[in-house]
């Protein structure tokens, strides 16, 4: 599939359509038979509470030492492709970029690169700005 702004956000099937809303169900069943079977709540408030804390770190650790290590990547690969572009090391000028600008940076093609790169500098782009202004997106089917 290409990939332009408009669909750019990947899901991964078990995590997102089956782990997530199962447990975001039984929280859902564990609150609702807390307050139906008054005699069994202790029971169901366990329930509930156990159910909401595998959902919380489901959620949180994937996600945390994923994407941790994804954006140490994405930076490695902005400086390799500069200095690849430029001839240029990394310079204190790209410090003014922020990880969400780098970031949104990898969807331009080399032609668009710099120039986008340059214009995130001095205006201060938006990572969301700089995906509007890229012309041909290139694709990053690798991201977590």
């Amino acid at each position: 599939m290409e990939q332009n702004y408009k669909h750019h956000l990947k899901f991964y099937l078990p995590h997102h359509f089956i782990l997530l809303p199962t447990m975001i169900g039984a929280v859902i069943i564990g609150i609702f038979k807390i307050f139906k079977n008054r005699e069994e709540s202790l029971i169901w408030i366990l329930f509930t509470f156990l159910s909401f804390a595998i959902l919380y770190l489901a959620v949180m650790l994937r996600q945390h030492y994923a994407l941790g290590n994804q954006n140490r990547i994405v930076r490695l690969e902005f400086y390799l492709r500069y200095f690849q572009l430029t001839g240029k090391k990394y310079n204190d000028t790209l410090d003014a970029l922020s990880f969400s600008q780098i970031a949104a940076l990898r969807f331009a093609y080399d032609d668009e690169f710099l120039i986008l790169t340059e214009k995130a500098i001095s205006e201060n782009l938006s990572a969301d700005n700089i995906k509007k202004l890229i012309t041909v997106w290139k694709p990053d089917h690798m991201r977590v």
